[in-house]
């Protein structure tokens, strides 16, 4: 497990799956097509659990100012600048179910945000796994020696 942190919010399009995990791919594939890969624009996955249990799953990705706009129908989630624990998964389509379980692991840490969400930031044919920490995270940075 490793910690990256955002310095600043990042505002994102998003597509809402019609279910979860079903409509993972196809929410993805639309977010795709409205908003090409380019060199400079970074892929997610937004999920969180509303109080009746149900998983809420966006494909999103980078809001940039040269989006036209044909976009500003679409919805919009900000990151949240601050610390977050991560995991990383190579090759993530050959283990999907590895998804799951970096998340079961990062969601049992004592420092997670219980308001926060869960991030997947996809770089090519990897995926950063990611949940924001609590205010109440505070870095550890050595033992005081007065």
């Amino acid at each position: 497990m490793e910690s990256f942190t955002f310095q600043h919010d990042v505002k994102t399009y998003c597509v809402t799956a019609s279910s979860f995990p079903e409509g993972i791919q196809a929410a993805h594939e639309q977010l795709h097509a409205l908003l090409p890969q380019n060199e400079r624009r970074n892929y997610y996955g937004v999920s969180w659990k509303t109080e009746d249990g149900t998983i809420i799953y966006k494909a999103a990705a980078d809001s940039m100012d040269t989006d036209g706009s044909e976009l500003s129908n679409l919805e919009t989630f900000t990151i949240k600048n601050g610390p977050y624990n991560t995991l990383f998964i190579a090759n993530y389509a050959e283990n999907l179910d590895g998804i799951k379980r970096a998340f079961n692991l990062l969601l049992e840490q004592h420092e997670v945000d219980p308001n926060g969400y869960c991030l997947e930031w996809y770089m090519d044919r990897d995926v950063k796994c990611m949940v924001p920490l609590g205010k109440e995270y505070r870095p550890f940075t050595g033992l005081n020696k007065e």
